[in-house]
């Protein structure tokens, strides 16, 4: 399941304007600040409706992750509200998969266009961990210090125009070297 950061605009607070009488200077309206809703892991996430959207399962620096079932989206935090059961989001849950949906098929489609022979591949700290040597339908084959790998294209992710996966060349150069262990004989 990918994790794919939607962004949204949400305005659950109410402003509310006091009466003023003829001829009395204005006075700035008044705000009411809505409250602040308890985000929690765990913690079910309802549409303004009452409909449940999905659960918390992550809060960090990029916001707050919730998994409608189908996709584990980040949101952000001020896009919550505060409802009578818990978080609330101005989104349902179809609008949430929707637009998941879409953002991978957009995600698929740039990894495709990068998916050539001869491109690098950069590790999540930007050093190249191989290159491109070949498509094979739903996999690339990149060629790597340790030998070449075979990886699924949902691995890959393009950050400033560029193929990336999310390791760091060590990370990367680890896991190869157990992928290669485990697949000699009597590894």
């Amino acid at each position: 399941m990918r994790n794919i950061i939607i962004l949204t605009a949400l305005s659950l607070g109410a402003t509310t304007a006091l009466a003023q009488p003829a001829g009395a200077p204005a006075e700035p309206a008044a705000t009411a600040a809505p409250a602040a809703p308890a985000l929690s892991v765990g913690a079910t996430v309802y549409h303004t409706s009452g409909e449940a959207v999905g659960t918390i399962k992550a809060i960090g620096a990029n916001g707050v992750v919730v998994s409608t079932g189908s996709n584990e989206v980040t949101i952000p935090a001020a896009s919550f509200g505060a409802g009578a059961n818990g978080p609330v989001l101005a989104a349902t849950k179809a609008d949430i998969d929707a637009a998941a949906g879409a953002a991978n098929a957009q995600r698929t489609a740039a990894v495709g266009q990068l998916v050539v022979a001869g491109a690098p591949v950069k590790g999540a700290a930007g050093n190249v961990v191989g290159t491109i040597k070949a498509r094979d339908g739903d996999f690339a084959v990149l060629t790597t210090p340790r030998g070449e790998v075979r990886l699924p294209l949902t691995s890959f992710a393009v950050i400033n125009n560029a193929l990336s996966i999310g390791m760091t060349a060590a990370e990367f150069d680890a896991a190869v070297a157990t992928a290669t262990q485990a697949t000699r004989p009597g590894g």
